[in-house]
């Protein structure tokens, strides 16, 4: 009985890790963290996330909840886009515990590649569309753990006009 208790002991630390990582690694919510990661607010509706990351609805919503219920994402509303039929309202992003587990696993590090990739893809009207419907502000923690400064765009314009 006591090497039972022994090895549990002994799990603890790991075993957090492991959960954590298992979570993290999973496809589709693999797919939904690269996403939030990727866009330039961090909060994207339920119609963005099906088509960033061709996934079904179904299955998002499922790894939402998954998410949500370990505490890195949560739903934040945009009250007055709530009556307006054509914008979102509801939008999915990371919290503070968020943010902290992806410093811990080094996610944050892909900041840059991951808005490179959401930016150079293609989007239909509608997500376009999604994507400049006004949004909750995330709480300043979670803003400020996913900045990153930028390159600007006008360098790249100037160097090819010369």
């Amino acid at each position: 009985m006591s090497e039972t208790h022994t090895g549990a002991a002994d799990a603890g630390p790991f075993a957090e890790q492991q959960r954590l990582f298992k979570l993290l690694s999973q496809d589709t919510r693999h797919l939904i963290i690269q996403e939030l990661l990727g866009h330039p607010a961090h909060l994207m509706s339920l119609a963005e996330l099906e088509y960033m990351t061709g996934k079904s609805q179904a299955a998002i919503k499922d790894q939402l909840e998954t998410l949500s219920e370990a505490g890195v994402l949560t739903q934040y509303t945009h009250e007055p886009s709530r009556e307006k039929r054509n914008l979102p309202s509801q939008f999915y992003g990371f919290t503070k515990r968020g943010v902290e587990v992806l410093h811990d696993y080094k996610y944050l590090r892909g900041l840059p590649v991951a808005r490179a990739l959401y930016e150079n893809t293609r989007k239909t009207e509608k997500i376009e569309r999604h994507e400049s419907a006004p949004r909750p502000e995330l709480p300043a923690a979670v803003a400020e753990a996913l900045e990153f400064e930028e390159p600007e765009r006008n360098a790249v314009d100037v160097g090819t006009t010369g």
